[in-house]
This record gives C-alpha cells, structure tokens and sequence, in this order.
C-alpha cells in the first residue's frame, strides 16, 4: 500500500507579495493538484487568514505509478509558487528497495524540496504496527 500526508502553505515568494502575486501562485498550484483529485485521496486548499494552504493524503492498493503523481505533484507546486513551504510524508509497504518499513519526509523550503528519513514514525514495525504472526 501507498500511504501520503502532505501539507503547504502556498506563496509566490519568500518576501512580501501582493496580492495579484498570491491569487497567481494559487491558481497555478490548484491546476497542478488536479492530479490528486481523482483515486483514493483527498485534497484540500483553501485561504486561511489570506494565506493560501493545502491539505493532501490518501492511500492507494498499490503503487503503480500513483507515488510518482504524488511525488511530481508535490515538486511541482514549489516550481509555481517558489516562496512555498511545507512536508509531505510517503510509505510505500512494497517497495522493494528496503524503505518498505519506514515513512519518507519530503520538505520543502522556499519552493526547493529534499528528502530526509523520518524518526518519529519509522520503523513503522514496531512503532506504529505489530509484526505479522
């Protein structure tokens, strides 16, 4: 199973923005989640307070090719709105590369993305699940 959790807050800059600056970087990030819209997940952007925000998750039987939309989805919205911020956390139980049994963290910072391993989550067996009997 593949499992994400991902939040941002969504800005044009990292500076001071206008608002025509905000309205643009919103409308650009609402046509890149489009790819999340449709499958098993849900997505979530709004305007809290004058700060645009997005909620995203959702669990997918396999991956087949959905944690690549995930994950090019996630880069992209810090290609349209290079001021943005936030985490995106992936597990993929199949993944035959050895990261089956650990959470992924991608953050992002000023639009820019890296991954780092994540140590309140993983390893999901024993802390968050029980070994198979």
């Amino acid at each position: 199973m593949f499992e994400y959790h991902g939040w941002m807050t969504i800005r044009a800059s990292a500076g001071d923005e206008k608002p025509a600056e905000t309205a643009t970087a919103t409308a650009l990030a609402e046509v890149e989640l489009a790819q999340l819209r449709s499958g098993s997940g849900f997505v979530d952007l709004r305007t809290v307070n004058g700060s645009p925000q997005v909620h995203f998750g959702g669990l997918f039987n396999h991956g087949g090719g959905r944690e690549g939309v995930v994950l090019s989805t996630f880069r992209r919205l810090g290609e349209v709105a290079r001021g943005s911020y936030g985490l995106l956390y992936v597990r993929d139980d199949e993944d035959s590369s050895g990261r089956d049994n650990e959470f992924r963290v991608l953050i992002m910072r000023r639009g820019q993305v890296i991954e780092a391993k994540d140590s309140y989550l993983s390893p999901c067996i024993p802390l968050v699940e029980d070994e198979d009997s």
